[in-house]
């Protein structure tokens, strides 16, 4: 290794290792269990022209969403000691659940980066509890937030008391939020003692970019088109993909997308982009290990997408499952295409949404809300069975433990284990769903978004399908997704999709 790739790799790991560090910190300080036990959270650092430098092995829809974000805030005048917030869809923002802040990083007067923390609260306002509602307007779901100062030259602004004003659980919010400034606090602070050189730093985008044009350039001149469908209560949404190869490069065409809906299913150009990366950084792992993601490789990476449409939602379309749902499909809309390239390393289908359920209630003494998403079975690959129970694809957080969940909330857990027969059959069998029922030990008011219930998870290769979710109240089906409140005692089981099955067993 030539002392210049020496170097290169030094930063990479350095760089990495303080977006690691600001997460632990963040997860270690926060109130809610969302963020501390669910650890839905993601760190990064960018650079002086608000490039991604590094994140985090977090969540992918929060990092690959980021650097629009960025970009929007570098346009703004950048001082010492100030710090941004925003959860704007329409600024680089996802859903309005998860607030962003952003520390920009000085070596004196000279503007050597930023430190981004974005993390999902549990409530944000909004018209139901938990802010993540069967909503019709995007103005029912939260509080919106363009890019503004939360800390002007290191002094809170009036920002904090409007957005502690707005939400049902002021004291975890506060809480939550200044557990991410210290994770800002600590990049900036480690950052300033890295003060790495503009010339090592391009280096590193360079090579970020030759590891993404290695796993492309292979394919030559190609041209594919796929179709995938979104099932979202009664509809199916058609989404198109055109993905162009040429020149160790990488276009994909989403314009073709529906119209947007007054249904929170929309999801931001951010959020589609997010998506899109996805499998792309995925497969230069599989094949090279140890892959660098940052701006260098989007380089070889370009999105196109339609305004106005449900992959580039404007305002006023709802956006709080395009985040957790839309993306989900989009991810699948891509695998489909790259599935024709890769074949012994793309899966098939997997569960590939996040089962979102929301719980809270403002009207007690002692208000709360609730946030979880729930695992489901990843598809089957010439590789092995899927794995079962886990968070797959644009999410990778983890579960609320049950002693957490019952200390914490009026709710208690009943069950919760693996949906067996649930995964899709073939050679390789998908991996299976989960089952969960909590009861609610008071009133609360519920929200349950999720897709998978019409359209299952497709096997590859000669493999079966794997089965659709299912959701219940006290036995009787949920028609998801659905907002409402729900009497005490009530039991709610969610039993999750699998994944489809790899190759025929016939």
């Amino acid at each position: 290794m030539s002392s210049t790739a020496y170097e290169v790799a030094l930063l990479r790991s350095q760089l990495q290792g303080i977006s690691e560090e600001m997460g632990r910190l963040l997860a270690r300080s926060a109130f809610s269990p969302n963020i501390t036990e669910r650890l839905d959270f993601s760190c990064a650092l960018f650079g002086a022209h608000g490039e991604l430098l590094a994140q985090a092995a977090h969540i992918p829809v929060h990092l690959g969403s980021l650097p629009d974000l960025i970009t929007a805030i570098h346009t703004r005048a950048q001082k010492p000691g100030h710090c941004w917030i925003a959860n704007s869809p329409y600024h680089g923002g996802t859903h309005l659940p998860d607030l962003t802040l952003v520390k920009p990083i000085f070596q004196g007067q000279r503007l050597l980066g930023y430190a981004a923390s974005r993390a999902h609260h549990s409530d944000v306002g909004g018209m139901t509890a938990g802010s993540m509602p069967n909503s019709q307007e995007v103005f029912q779901e939260g509080l919106i937030l363009p890019p503004l100062l939360l800390l002007r030259s290191g002094k809170p602004t009036d920002l904090w008391e409007l957005l502690l004003a707005n939400v049902r659980t002021p004291a975890e919010r506060e809480g939550d939020l200044r557990a991410q400034l210290a994770a800002c606090s600590l990049g900036e602070k480690r950052f300033r003692q890295l003060d790495p050189s503009v010339a090592l730093l391009s280096r590193l985008l360079d090579s970020a970019e030759e590891q993404m044009a290695a796993l492309l350039a292979p394919l030559g001149t190609q041209t594919v088109e796929v179709e995938e469908s979104l099932d979202w209560g009664d509809q199916l949404l058609p989404l198109r993909l055109k993905l162009s190869l040429a020149e160790g490069k990488a276009v994909l065409d989403l314009r073709q997308a529906p119209d947007p809906l007054p249904a929170p299913i929309n999801a931001t150009r951010a959020i589609t982009c997010a998506a899109a990366y996805f499998p792309f950084f995925c497969l230069a792992q599989a094949q090279q290990g140890n892959v660098v993601i940052n701006a260098g490789s989007l380089r070889r990476l370009e999105v196109l997408t339609q305004a106005g449409t449900l992959l580039h939602a404007q305002a006023p379309f709802p956006v709080c499952a395009g985040n957790v749902e839309t993306s989900q499909r989009v991810c699948d809309l891509v695998w489909r295409a790259l599935a024709r390239f890769f074949p012994e390393l793309v899966p098939a289908q997997s569960a590939c949404t996040m089962n979102n359920l929301t719980i809270g209630n403002s009207r007690l003494a002692t208000p709360f809300t609730y946030y979880e998403t729930c695992g489901g079975g990843h598809g089957a690959s010439a590789q092995g069975p899927g794995a079962s129970g886990q968070q797959i694809a644009m999410t990778n957080t983890r579960n609320t433990p049950a002693e957490v969940l019952e200390t914490y909330y009026p709710l208690r857990l009943w069950s919760y284990r693996v949906r067996r027969e649930s995964g899709g059959p073939g050679v390789h069998s998908g991996g299976h769903g989960v089952i969960r029922e909590l009861e609610l030990l008071c009133e609360a008011q519920i929200s349950l978004l999720a897709s998978r219930r019409r359209l299952a998870a497709s096997g590859l290769a000669g493999g079966g399908d794997a089965q659709v979710g299912l959701d219940l109240a006290d036995g009787k089906p949920l028609a998801t997704p659905w907002s409402g409140w729900l009497k005490a005692n009530t039991r709610l089981l969610l039993q999750t999709p699998g994944g489809g099955g790899w190759g025929s067993a016939s």
